[in-house]
């Protein structure tokens, strides 16, 4: 298996790995909020809506509820929602995964969140290392504190803590199909390809519409069969 191979691999993992949700609100291109009718909470409203199985519209709006409104708690119907026959609550359902991670329910520590995003997009690597390990300090129990450093440390070539970093993620949330994913990448740049199929197929396992996950993972099936035959 040629290390060309392995880097276009990792390069197409990126986008669910480094992933990051909309602002609250957002919708993805071409869809329209749906208005509807509110009864009790948001939260307890996007949760029925969400499991309304004869109305997609309330699906759709259940799963862009959750994304502004839900909790840790319901990740599991979230994940549920990631094989709905509708590819828009799909969609939904994953950017709310992505919404809910990134709220930690403390000011403080969401700003500080924003800040080391901030700083890792326009590559302040070590400054954002710096914001994240403060968030980490503060919220040590905040998974998403813990994936944002790994993310990083991954862009900075230091796979051994970014690897360290995404197993504290998991410890938290063990539905983070962004960490499994990463665990791919760094698994693929460290020439691991057999670790690196693992760890992309448990992301699939838990959020089947990450293509560039599924299609990468497909590529390296065939090459590691084609190795095992090179070698009889």
């Amino acid at each position: 298996m040629t290390g060309l191979v392995l880097v276009a691999a990792a390069a197409a993992l990126a986008q669910a790995f480094l992933g990051a949700p909309r602002a609250s609100g957002a919708q993805p291109v071409g869809v329209l909020r749906l208005a509807r009718p509110v009864f009790g909470s948001p939260r307890a409203q996007g949760l029925a809506d969400l499991g309304d199985q004869g109305n997609v519209e309330a699906r759709r709006r259940g799963a862009q509820m959750l994304g502004e409104t839900g909790t840790m708690s319901d990740l599991p119907r979230l994940v549920e929602a990631l094989r709905d026959a509708d590819s828009v609550v799909r969609a939904f359902a994953e950017n709310a995964m992505w919404q809910v991670w990134s709220r930690s329910g403390d000011e403080q520590v969401d700003r500080l969140l924003a800040l080391g995003i901030e700083q890792m997009q326009t590559r302040q690597g070590e400054a954002a290392v710096d914001t994240f390990t403060r968030v980490i300090e503060l919220r040590p129990d905040f998974a998403e504190g813990w994936n944002k450093r790994a993310t990083v440390y991954y862009l900075l070539g230091e796979y051994a803590r970014s690897l360290a970093d995404c197993d504290e993620v998991m410890k938290r949330n063990p539905y983070h199909f962004g960490a499994l994913s990463g665990y791919g990448m760094i698994y693929l740049q460290l020439g691991e390809p057999e670790k690196a199929l693992l760890y992309m197929d448990r992301a699939l396992a838990v959020n089947p519409n990450l293509h560039q996950v599924e299609e990468t993972a497909q590529t390296l099936r065939r090459l590691l069969i084609q190795r095992r035959k090179d070698t009889i």
